[in-house]
């Protein structure tokens, strides 16, 4: 930890001192001590003169009271930090200082103020300084509030915009419905990942330069409002005892960056409220300005991140995902904690720019503290990070003395001041954010494919299910199984009185009616009918508890789906439907007979016979008949096949037969379909989307890394 030694300046110089001169005399010398010993790399000493022009504008709008002295009151001891925003120009500027201030009393022209400035004799200016000062320092005087304005990068290539759109289309197409381990993980790492495309990547992208969003976080009691009220110079956020305190984020800035963060992108998706109120939408921020706070920067105060109300974690990890810098506030007696060095993995898995603030360190043990703090962070690969301190104190109306956030306020300014320093810091972020995607994208698709996974084998429940009924179908409809019952009483009676026989005439004799005939025909061919429609029923209601048994062996997910309502029984509409599949199978067949099924033209020219009673005899004898040790009576055990031979010839009665069997099948594995509907629906309904989205979101991060 660079620790406290480097961040605790003696702040009683210049405490007291009611001399301006003075005063910055005393501020240049500890600025110009702190640069010789190398103490403060990044102190507002070294900063660079690129944004003078604005500095110099606003130290010529400062009241000359407020800039010429410190203030009276509790907050007297930052005014050396205020006077130290404006030192390295009066350094810069040493030769012409008298012109200078002149300038900065004559507030009524700035442009004519800027000209005259930049035509001294003997003044050094950088190369391009005048178009710089230009482009940056815009401002609107028609109502006399002036409204800073921000360039925009280098224009960003179609390629990245086109890639980060892309990448969001496929991560809000992800479903996780299944309950699987690690899916509501999943459902939220990927409402992070839209979250902090929407408020955070995308805007920054395009808006690189733009004020600098730092978010205050850290444990239930830490101070984080405190602090947040110490810097702004006012009570802006809720302290107290009571936990949790913040409930709705709030951004306080600079009164002049109000209109980028109220109409801005970044957490445009969050609603603007004026002041927080205990009933307070969920997705809202409380947004206000204190002219206490350095101008291209805003102090976010976020819900405690070991809150004990659930949704404050997830409020609070989403500001943190959508800010630049992340500054994290711990106290000494939790700097330990789990949710502490939770946050803090948090930061360093995203690559975040981050600070560290350990407040209300008792002076006693302080070093001891801070010295074991330091060894901690160093063991976890922080040792570097940027690390203020902060002694236990008393606090009045919601404000921490001056004198203990002086250094933090320091750097805070010089954060402003400096343009290239807020970039890197903003640009170290972002980048960390799109490197987080290398991983958290690829573990999003992994469990898209553990949940692809899953729909397919349950899908295959469903296949392997009904297929065993096809089965089961097919073999009973060869093995005579079915001509049982009234089946084979009805064969019997249609065989055995003659009407048999009576289907077949010759020619010369004529035909003669028979009206028992058509009796018997019908009487036969509703029993086939019948058994047909049991045996379909039977499998189905075998298929349709198969399912329901094989996805209960499936935990978590199947057990769920395996209680919906009505799976594990036949739809209410089979039967119907089994009756009109057998029904069109029966006209289907005798169809094949009347067209394909007289072959033997000799038999042909002296026998006719009855279509609809031949395809009955065909059908018992595809059906199996004298395959079973059913008693066949009258000897007609294989008068079927001997008269189907005799009349249709062994070629065309394979071909029917084929015909036949294959007709079946596919109108009894069309039934099927419609009922493996249901269970499609089932799964469909949880929100599983196909292999291919996992696909297109692995695409999607590719092309991302190549518009990088």
């Amino acid at each position: 930890m660079r620790s406290a030694a480097r961040n605790t300046p003696d702040h009683g110089t210049g405490a007291g001192s009611g001399d301006a001169v003075t005063e910055e005399r005393d501020v240049a010398e500890r600025d110009a001590g702190e640069r010789d010993s190398g103490a403060h790399p990044e102190s507002p000493g070294e900063r660079t003169v690129a944004f003078r022009a604005i500095r110099d504008d606003e130290t010529a709008d400062r009241p000359a009271a407020q800039s010429a002295s410190p203030p009276s009151g509790p907050g007297s001891e930052g005014e050396p930090v205020v006077e130290a925003e404006d030192a390295p120009q009066s350094r810069a500027d040493d030769a012409e200082g008298a012109e200078d201030a002149e300038h900065a009393e004559d507030t009524a022209d700035h442009a004519e103020v800027a000209e005259d400035a930049a035509d001294e004799p003997g003044e050094t200016r950088e190369p391009g300084e005048t178009e710089e000062t230009e482009e940056t320092d815009e401002f609107d005087d028609s109502d006399g509030d002036r409204v800073r304005s921000f360039p925009m990068p280098e224009p960003v290539s179609a390629a990245l915009t086109e890639a980060l759109n892309q990448l969001r289309t496929a991560v809000k197409g992800l479903h996780f419905g299944l309950d699987v381990p690690g899916s509501e993980e999943a459902r939220k790492a990927q409402a992070a990942v839209l979250a902090q495309l929407d408020d955070y990547v995308i805007p920054r992208v395009h808006m690189s330069t733009a004020p600098a969003l730092i978010a205050i976080a850290g444990s239930t009691g830490a101070g984080k409002s405190t602090i947040v009220n110490s810097l702004a110079g006012g009570k802006v956020s809720a302290t107290g005892v009571r936990r949790p305190t913040t409930a709705t984020p709030v951004i306080v800035c600079h009164p002049d960056d109000h209109e980028w963060y109220a109409q801005g992108d970044l957490l445009g998706g969050l609603q603007r409220l004026e002041e927080p109120t205990r009933d307070a939408p969920a997705g809202s921020v409380v947004l206000t300005s204190s002219p206490s706070l350095s101008r291209g920067i805003a102090l976010l105060d976020t819900p405690d991140i070991d809150s004990v109300v659930e949704e404050h974690h997830e409020i609070a990890h989403r500001m943190l995902d959508a800010a630049d810098v992340w500054v994290f506030v711990t106290t000494a007696s939790r700097y330990a904690d789990a949710p502490s060095w939770g946050l803090l993995r948090r930061a360093k898995e995203r690559g975040a720019r981050l600070v560290i603030v350990l407040s209300r360190v008792p002076p006693r043990s302080r070093e001891v503290v801070v010295k074991h703090f330091g060894r901690m962070l160093n063991e976890y690969g922080l040792g570097e990070v940027e690390c203020f301190v902060i002694n236990e104190t008393s606090v009045q109306d919601g404000r921490l003395p001056e004198i203990e956030i002086a250094d933090l306020r320091i750097w805070l300014s010089g954060l402003s001041a400096d343009d290239e320093r807020r970039e890197a810091a903003v640009k170290t972020t972002l980048n960390g954010v799109l490197n987080s995607f290398r991983t958290r994208l690829p573990a999003l698709a992994r469990h898209l494919e553990t949940q692809v996974a899953l729909r397919a084998d349950l899908r295959s429940d469903v296949d392997a299910a009904y297929m065993g009924a096809l089965t089961r179908i097919d073999e009973a409809t060869r093995d005579g199984s079915l001509l049982r019952g009234e089946v084979l009483a009805r064969w019997q009676d249609f065989a055995g009185t003659g009407d048999l026989m009576r289907t077949l005439h010759l020619r010369r004799g004529g035909a003669k009616s028979h009206q028992q005939g058509p009796e018997r025909v019908r009487g036969l061919k509703t029993a086939l009918r019948s058994g047909l429609e049991a045996l379909i029923n039977s499998a189905v209601q075998q298929a349709a508890e198969e399912v329901v048994t094989r996805w209960r062996q499936r935990a978590g997910a199947g057990d769920r789906l395996a209680a919906t309502p009505g799976l594990g029984r036949p739809s209410e509409e089979i039967a119907r439907r089994t009756t009109r599949t057998v029904t069109a199978w029966q006209d289907h067949v005798t169809e094949l007979i009347r067209t394909e099924g007289v072959t033997k033209r000799s038999v042909a020219k002296l026998i006719s016979f009855d279509v609809e009673s031949l395809s009955l005899i065909f059908m018992i004898g595809l059906l199996g008949y004298g395959a079973t040790d059913a008693p066949a009576g009258a000897g007609a055990g294989t008068l079927p096949q001997r008269m189907l031979r005799g009349l249709l010839g062994a070629e065309s009665l394979r071909n029917i037969t084929a015909k036949a069997r294959s007709d079946l099948r596919a109108r009894v594995g069309l039934l099927f379909d419609e009922e493996t509907l249901r269970y499609v629906d089932a799964l469909d309904s949880a929100g599983i989307p196909d292999e291919a989205a996992a696909t297109r979101l692995y695409q999607a991060t590719y092309n991302l890394e190549v518009a990088r």
